[in-house]
Formats: C-alpha cells, sequence, structure tokens
C-alpha cells in the first residue's frame, strides 16, 4: 500500500530537513513530492541536495497553502493521500501502523492519531489527540482532527474538490468537512505518529489571521448546520470541550503542562 506525501515548502529551510529526513526513515513504498513557489532562504538548495528522495519536485509560483497541496496531489500515484508541513516531522514507523489499520479497517476512508505539540527546537511540549468526527462535533469545535497524524485514502479526497484554495487560514479544517460531507467514514485511534511545530512563524503559534479563522468557523458551522450561530451556541462549544476533557482527562493533564493550542486542543 503505496503512501503519497505532500509537503509545501516556503521559507523554513531551518525545519525542512528535519521534516525530510522523518519521511526517509519510513517503511516503504511511499512517494515524497514538495512544492516551492519561490523559497530565497536556501531551501531550493537543500531541497536540490536530496533531490532522489523525492518523486516529484514542483518549483511554480501558486496561489497560496491550498494551491501548492493541491498541485501536489495532482501528482500523487500512491493509495493512502497524507500532507506534512515543512516544519512538521513523522515519528519512526507511522507508516507501517497507518497501512496497518487500513488493511484492517477497510470500511474507514479517513485515519486520524494523535501527535506531540513541539517548540521551535523540536522539544516536546505536549501530546494531543484526534477527536470522532461527528456533524456537531466539527461544527461545535469539539470534532479536531491533528493534521499532521491524519490519512486518508487517494478515492475519498477525489470525491471532493481539493483544497480550497481561497481559504488562506483553515483549508486542512475545511477538507475535513468536505471529506464528511462527501459520506467519507473516520476512525480515530491513539497513535501518535507526527510532531507538530508551534514557532514564531507559523500560523497556528503566531496566532496570524485571527479574524479569518474566526469567520472561517462561522462559515463551518453555516454550513453544516443550516443557520448562522446564535447567542446559545457558545455555551454548547463550552459543552463540547468539558465533554472531550471527560472522555479523556489526559487532555486537561497535557494542556495544563504544555498550554494551549489554537483551537482548543
Amino acid at each position: 500500500m503505496k503512501i503519497s506525501v505532500v509537503t509545501i515548502s516556503f521559507n523554513q529551510a531551518k525545519f525542512l530537513s528535519d521534516c525530510i529526513q522523518s519521511v526517509a526513515q519510513q517503511e516503504g513504498p511511499w512517494e515524497h513530492i514538495i512544492v516551492d513557489p519561490g523559497s530565497t532562504d536556501g531551501s531550493r538548495e537543500l531541497i536540490d541536495r536530496h533531490i532522489d528522495h523525492f518523486s516529484h519536485i514542483v518549483y511554480e509560483k501558486d496561489q497560496g497553502p491550498a494551491d501548492g497541496l493541491n498541485r501536489g496531489f495532482a501528482r500523487a500515484t500512491g493509495e493512502i493521500f497524507y500532507y506534512l508541513n515543512s516544519d512538521d516531522i513523522l515519528l519512526p514507523d507511522a507508516f507501517r501502523e497507518i497501512r496497518s489499520l487500513f488493511e484492517a479497517n477497510p470500511q474507514s476512508d479517513v485515519i486520524a492519531g494523535g501527535g506531540y505539540i513541539l517548540d521551535a527546537d523540536g522539544g516536546i511540549r505536549r501530546r494531543v489527540w484526534s477527536d470522532n468526527v461527528s456533524r456537531l462535533g466539527l461544527a461545535y469545535g469539539g470534532s479536531i482532527l491533528i493534521q499532521p497524524s491524519t490519512f486518508f485514502r487517494r478515492e475519498t479526497f477525489q470525491k471532493t474538490a481539493g483544497f480550497n484554495v481561497s481559504n488562506r487560514c483553515d483549508w486542512d479544517g475545511e477538507l475535513v468537512v468536505d471529506l464528511f460531507e462527501s459520506g467519507a467514514q473516520f476512525k480515530r485511534v491513539d497513535h501518535i505518529w507526527s510532531g507538530f511545530r508551534l514557532h514564531g512563524e507559523s500560523i497556528t503559534g503566531s496566532d496570524q489571521l485571527s479574524d479569518e479563522i474566526v469567520a472561517s468557523g462561522r462559515n463551518r458551522f453555516t454550513r453544516l448546520m443550516g443557520r448562522n450561530p446564535k447567542w446559545f451556541d457558545k455555551w454548547i462549544v463550552q459543552g463540547f470541550r468539558i465533554m472531550r476533557i471527560l472522555k479523556k482527562p489526559v487532555i486537561l493533564i497535557e494542556r495544563l503542562n504544555g498550554g494551549k493550542v489554537r483551537g482548543g486542543a
């Protein structure tokens, strides 16, 4: 079962080598496709030094991260699709475990696990886990998937329109809703597969585009619930957050030890 990995890269050379090596150590078969629309910090020179590692190197200007991902997946040939940001890493044996789970669960279209939140130097801050997915959970923030620990079948992705190029802040969250509405079956597991890096240049770590993120959440709610948010919905959001902790109390312990991540994870 071949896994296609797409990485979008833009001026993150200081993290990129770790990303590449974390894929290189995985059990095959896999292919790694990298998309760089114009880095000027040495990223392209690093990519060129690892030319034998990649099945495709895409040096094209694009319309942003979502467009870059679409360009990468248009070249993918694997049965399982996955994307890893250039500042994140995979943990050893992740691909072996995910293959076993897809083979044992043929009815599952999307499988999501947990990960470590890392600081800029790669130190572990805390653990996070994906949630079960439901319409209400997606609408109220109770169905959070850890993006670098989420894998989906090729045919499932192809039932959607791909990543929304106009979404500049939450393209991964919108894709999850697209997959859900296409009829995809989700499976959540507790396996820890990735390291998700928070740093001052990342959207999550720097709280960039916070207004756009709030607007995207409102749009997602309206799409899923068929109405605009009302005053009482904020209390339901809090209820979902409390339910997450009651179901898995270690979430609260990890958050107290390691701090909050955007989205309440």
